[in-house]
């Protein structure tokens, strides 16, 4: 892998910050569909919320990247940075600076860099842009199509879906809860997927668990001692498995469940975007993740390059990826599920995907899913 930049803090306001460290330009022609002169393609990231190892959107979406280049080592040249700070002119300013300095294709993971990308797309109409969990607007949340962009989304219902089953079939309390961050899109069909699969289960599978004495916003995804705290209260009340979908305050949610697993205590949560077994893990080799609703935003990524590279390039379209496309779904490794509990849960994959089992996707379809 060519080496990677350290995170640059971007002064706001200022797009003056030049980048330093990148790999040295491989001459071998690639057969872009790029005006690259035959040199490989650079491909930036430029960082969400937390840092590039943040176990999360950030990380997954490099994981994507840095795929790519090992299986395409002569056609790209990775780089990534870390803006100062997480409103539009950071983001704007980030982007710059990649564009400044030659790179072709930018990734930007999370709805944040949605106005971003609205003025970068017209400002570089040569770079192609990849935006993950967003789409480009004024703020006014109206879609801009630019050439340049795909916006890539994912269907979070379907995999949270599998993950409120493993939940049901998993928990000995009959209690299980939900920690969202921020109300938005994203994170709330987190939450009715859950409740849809906890249901599904309860109707289907003869299990009787509840799920909506436990179910709340935090209202940030940056708030660790919140996550904590709301994790505790649930914990003492009797909840022995919590989903999170709340970035930062999800880690709150794993340091109580890790002090209490350590103390004896039987509890688990269920990660988010990526597979959190690792981020589970405690000083005795057990982790706390039952299993994860996962968003392939490392495939996103790696296919979306792919597609630039290839001239396949979906500019312009909003693309959302499903259970049927590998998009979503659950690990195939879950250490701490049963291998019975796993085959319920891919029969009922299947079943999602071929269209008997249609998973609510809003407030209005859960409700009528579960009447």
């Amino acid at each position: 892998m060519k080496k990677r930049l350290a995170a640059l803090l971007l002064a706001a306001f200022m797009g003056t910050a030049v980048l330093s460290g990148c790999g040295t330009t491989n001459e071998t022609g690639t057969g872009t569909d790029t005006d690259n002169g035959g040199s490989p393609v650079k491909v930036g990231l430029v960082t969400d919320s937390g840092t590039i190892d943040d176990k999360s959107f950030n990380e997954g979406t490099w994981t994507g990247i840095v795929q790519y280049e090992e299986e395409h080592p002569d056609a790209v040249e990775i780089d990534y940075l870390q803006p100062g700070g997480e409103e539009h002119a950071y983001y704007v300013s980030a982007i710059n600076d990649l564009a400044d300095t030659d790179y072709e294709i930018i990734v930007t993971p999370g709805f944040k860099f949605e106005t971003a990308i609205n003025e970068a797309a017209a400002t570089h109409e040569d770079i192609k842009f990849i935006l993950l969990d967003g789409y480009p607007h004024t703020g006014d949340f109206e879609f801009v199509s630019h050439e340049n962009v795909v916006s890539v989304f994912f269907n979070e219902h379907e995999a949270a879906f599998l993950a409120g089953i493993a939940a049901a079939l998993s928990t000995e309390t009959g209690n299980v809860g939900f920690i969202g961050g921020m109300e938005i899109p994203p994170v709330q069909k987190f939450g009715w997927g859950f409740k849809a699969g906890v249901h599904y289960a309860n109707e289907n599978l003869g299990t009787d668990v509840n799920v909506d004495d436990n179910y709340v916003f935090q209202g940030t995804f940056t708030d660790v001692s919140a996550g904590q705290t709301i994790a505790s209260g649930m914990y003492n009340r009797g909840v022995d498995i919590i989903f999170h979908a709340a970035g930062g305050v999800g880690v709150g949610v794993f340091n109580e469940a890790k002090q209490r697993a350590t103390a004896g205590e039987n509890v688990f949560v269920i990660g988010v975007d990526v597979d959190q077994y690792e981020t589970g893990m405690m000083e005795d080799g057990r982790s706390v993740t039952l299993t994860s609703a996962v968003k392939r935003i490392d495939v996103a990524a790696y296919d979306y390059i792919d597609a630039i590279i290839n001239g396949g390039f979906p500019g312009g379209e909003i693309v959302t990826l499903t259970l049927a496309d590998n998009g979503v779904g659950i690990p195939e490794e879950n250490p701490n599920l049963s291998s019975e509990i796993y085959q319920q849960i891919q029969e009922i994959r299947d079943l999602v995907i071929d269209g008997s089992v249609v998973v609510p996707a809003s407030q209005e379809d859960l409700d009528a899913f579960i009447q």
